[in-house]
């Protein structure tokens, strides 16, 4: 029997240093592992517990990361596990397999964007004519699959959010609005195609799953049984589902619960 765990990254599994979330004494704060350097600086971290937690997953399932990072933004985490069979990054659009890419399923993921969407050109042109620069502060295309901005939150018009969101809508795209970031992502482009195809591919007998944004709504709701933590952008508007967990706990002390009920699920499941 095999379990696969689709898990999201950031904020669910690894957290910046400002999303650590840590409320106690610092003399009681947990240990903590870097598992990224960007340009020379530590980035995101886990606690050495969920780290041993992680590892004995990896260990007993097949752990897919499951992100909307880009490939080169993927690749500088160093998880404390060895290279996992499949990863998913661009939220979906790549399927790494053993670490590099599968470019059949990235022709299969753009050849259905080519035919349900409008183009991403015309998406980023709209995102970037339309954006402030009072509030803007980055606009990016990221694997010329989807656009995203970087914002000052603050400043940002919940006007200008919802009427572009609208636009998109009309055009096959959702934007959603995670931390710092408008996200425009294509409707076809998700985790959950991509994490059936690996199903499909290893046998999978059951899907356990983890997020805490938007983007991660699809992947939830296709997994046997998922959680998300107290957190995040599902927790803002208190997303739920027939199959998933909510979860008291936030920051880092949720990705240890998260690595927690994965591995207590996935024990469940073996025993069956």
């Amino acid at each position: 029997m095999t379990t696969l765990v689709a898990s999201d990254l950031d904020r669910t599994l690894i957290y910046s240093a400002a999303a650590l979330g840590l409320t106690g004494p610092d003399a009681e704060a947990p240990r903590l592992l870097c598992v990224e350097v960007y340009e020379s600086r530590p980035l995101s971290y886990l606690t050495e517990t969920a780290a041993g937690l992680l590892a004995d997953l990896a260990r007993g399932t097949l752990f897919v990361p499951t992100t909307t990072r880009t490939r080169e933004q993927y690749r500088r985490i160093r998880l404390p596990v060895p290279t996992p069979g499949y990863a998913i990054c661009a939220n979906g659009g790549h399927l790494l397999v053993d670490g590099a890419t599968d470019e059949e399923w990235n022709r299969s993921v753009r050849r259905r964007l080519d035919s349900e969407c409008a183009p991403l050109a015309e998406i980023s042109a709209y995102l970037r004519t339309t954006a402030d620069p009072a509030w803007l502060r980055k606009e990016r295309v990221a694997e010329d699959l989807f656009a995203y901005l970087v914002v000052d939150r603050a400043e940002l018009p919940a006007t200008w959010l919802k009427s572009t969101a609208a636009w998109a809508e009309e055009r096959g795209w959702q934007v959603s609005l995670q931390g710092r970031k408008v996200y425009a992502v294509p409707r076809p482009l998700t985790k959950s195609a991509a994490m059936r195809e690996v199903a499909r591919r290893s046998g999978a007998d059951t899907v356990l799953a983890a997020g805490d944004s938007l983007l991660d709504a699809d992947l939830l709701l296709a997994a046997d049984r998922a959680w998300r933590p107290g957190h995040g952008e599902l927790a803002e508007v208190g997303w739920t589902a027939p199959d998933l967990t909510v979860l008291p706990e936030q920051g880092v002390a949720a990705g240890e619960e998260i690595l927690r009920r994965f591995l207590a699920a996935a024990r469940t499941d073996g025993e069956g």
